[in-house]
């Protein structure tokens, strides 16, 4: 009756004995049923939302019953599911692979919150476990950040990075908030933005997403053009890193969102803006080219001579077949880093010795061949089998030591299953 109190103050406990009697050639099972109940699961926007399991009214008594009477059906299905999605995580890129993927599956969902509006939408929710707790980022799902950057409080011309520190999804509090542009992320979001926006459109093959939300993508399209070729001092995803002016990495997500507006005109059958967007996209990559050459790779920065750095951002180009860059700038790009790999895989940057798991994957899908693309994959297998750090999959480690740097258990990982998108 000691209430309300800390979690970690006089932990719960729980203590079960399972009895298998004799067991012979057959297989026995046994299980026990734990829940976990809520009143509300977020807050979006002042108002409080209930778990999704609730939505009709459901409560954890009868939340119980229902999970053991179909336990078997449901644990049938899981299994056949898992049967499928195994398959094809090993058809693309292989056991280990395969392996990579598997891991990051749950991790991911378990890190969102499923949720039913007042209207009736779908909601899921991410939380940036193990860093700053941030909630509703890109990284999820984006149409809560249309809406929000439609709303008189976001006073900025360029994307938002979140909606708030979970589970309170009121507006943003990353970097300088709702008040300030310091430490914001203005070419990186609207990259974001405008490239998701248009793969949504692409993969339902109609534009209703950016129909509702057009003045906006607009407004953001327009940004990058001012911007986007030779960022300023500013972050991007990989804020860890801190500040950097004139990121070529940066600068390519740009230039991928120009080429991604262009796909939007083009599926909205405004044929004279397509042409002028995709134009506008290959002539920013022939600067690019020139900003960014460095020899027998590209650089890090383009005022950076000697530096170099994952352009996992050169992706996009494959998953929406653009002919924005040649295709010898990812080959070049792919020859540099396989020189360069350490024991549990590619830097992030020449920087550092950390890197980013999700990145690794993401950049492997530039190789032309199965092959290479498992000589990515295969270092980062060993560091989730062998590493010290016995923590959730962590998305940032070391890859000469194998041990975590920092962040576990966060649903970026699900960014491992981008090679579904790219056949080899």
């Amino acid at each position: 009756m000691k209430f309300p109190r800390a979690v970690n103050d006089d932990w719960p406990g729980i203590s079960a004995v399972l009895t298998f009697n004799k067991v012979s050639h057959h297989p026995v099972s046994r299980h026990l049923l734990l829940a976990y109940d809520e009143l509300y699961s977020v807050e979006y926007f002042h108002r409080k939302l209930k778990p999704y399991w609730k939505r009709n009214g459901l409560q954890i008594d009868g939340l119980l019953i229902r999970a053991e009477s179909e336990y078997v059906s449901v644990r049938s299905r899981c299994n056949e599911f898992n049967r499928i999605l195994r398959q094809e995580l090993n058809d693309r890129g292989g056991t280990k692979y395969s392996k990579v993927a598997e891991l990051a599956f749950r991790q991911c969902l378990s890190a969102h919150a499923i949720v039913q509006d007042v209207d009736g939408s779908l909601l899921m929710f991410s939380k940036e476990n193990s860093s700053n707790g941030c909630m509703g980022t890109i990284d999820a799902q984006i149409v809560p950040v249309l809406n929000y950057a439609a709303r008189p409080s976001w006073k900025f011309p360029f994307a938002p990075h979140d909606l708030g520190i979970y589970p309170q999804a009121n507006g943003q509090v990353y970097g300088g908030g709702e008040h300030s542009e310091q430490y914001q992320m203005p070419v990186e979001e609207c990259g974001n933005m405008l490239i998701l926006t248009a793969a949504v459109c692409k993969i339902q093959n109609k534009t209703d997403l950016a129909d509702q939300h057009w003045k906006i993508l607009q407004k953001w399209a327009h940004y990058i053009l001012l911007f986007g070729l030779n960022p300023s001092n500013q972050l991007c995803t990989d804020d860890f890193a801190g500040h950097l002016a004139h990121n070529a990495n940066l600068s390519l997500k740009a230039i991928m969102a120009i080429g991604a507006f262009a796909k939007l005109c083009e599926l909205r059958m405004d044929k004279i803006q397509a042409e002028f967007f995709y134009l506008v996209a290959q002539k920013m990559a022939a600067k690019w080219l020139t900003l960014a050459e460095d020899g027998d790779h590209y650089r890090l920065a383009f005022d950076r001579k000697g530096s170099w750095s994952q352009k996992y951002n050169l992706v996009w180009q494959q998953l929406f077949n653009f002919n924005i860059f040649p295709a010898s700038v990812a080959q070049k790009e792919i020859n540099y880093y396989l020189k360069h790999q350490n024991k549990f895989g590619l830097p992030l940057d020449y920087r550092a010795d950390y890197t980013k798991a999700d990145w690794i994957v993401w950049t492997a899908c530039l190789a032309k061949t199965k092959q290479v693309f498992q000589a990515f994959i295969t270092p980062l297998y060993d560091f989730l089998n062998v590493s010290v750090n016995r923590v959730p999959f962590s998305d940032f480690y070391d890859t000469k030591t194998g041990r975590q740097v920092g962040f576990h258990a966060r649903s970026v990982v699900g960014g491992v299953f981008l090679p579904l998108l790219k056949p080899f």
